[in-house]
């Protein structure tokens, strides 16, 4: 009798858990700090280290918006649950690139998921990889400016 009980829990548990599995989840990314409302903020989303955080073109999604506010808030949809990785940057002048001066420092406003310290050089993927599971997680970044822009 008790085996009979249980067999109807373990098939809705195991429907539950791939019902879940077949749900895509939303990033919704804020973006604060923007010391202008001038130009373009640009978003990639990588779900691997690959092209992680330069190379636009090797990235799951893309995205431009015009700065309208602060925070600015942009949303990547349709993931599937796993980790993920954004580059963005303040286009102030709205050329689709991160400027920089003669040194090599940027001239624009950039950041990344998970805001890591940036020293010498961009973060690796892993530094800046966040967790998207369930309907939808939020994530702020933190533009820096490092040339006061």
């Amino acid at each position: 009798m008790g085996l009979i009980l249980l067999v109807p829990i373990l098939g809705n548990l195991l429907f539950l858990a791939s019902a879940r599995a077949g749900l895509n989840s939303n990033l919704t990314v804020n973006v604060d700090g923007i010391k202008n409302q001038s130009g373009k903020i640009c978003a990639s989303l990588f779900s691997k280290s690959k092209g992680f955080p330069a190379d636009s073109k090797k990235a799951l999604q893309s995205e431009c918006i015009e700065v309208t506010e602060a925070p600015q808030k942009l949303i990547f949809k349709n993931l599937k649950p796993g980790n993920y990785a954004v580059a963005l940057i303040h286009d102030i002048n709205a050329d689709g690139v991160l400027n920089s001066n003669s040194f090599g420092i940027p001239t624009e406003g950039f950041g990344f998921s998970n805001n890591p310290l940036v020293l010498t050089g961009p973060p690796k993927f892993n530094d800046s990889a966040v967790l998207v599971a369930g309907s939808n997680t939020d994530i702020q970044i933190q533009l820096q400016y490092l040339l006061g822009r």
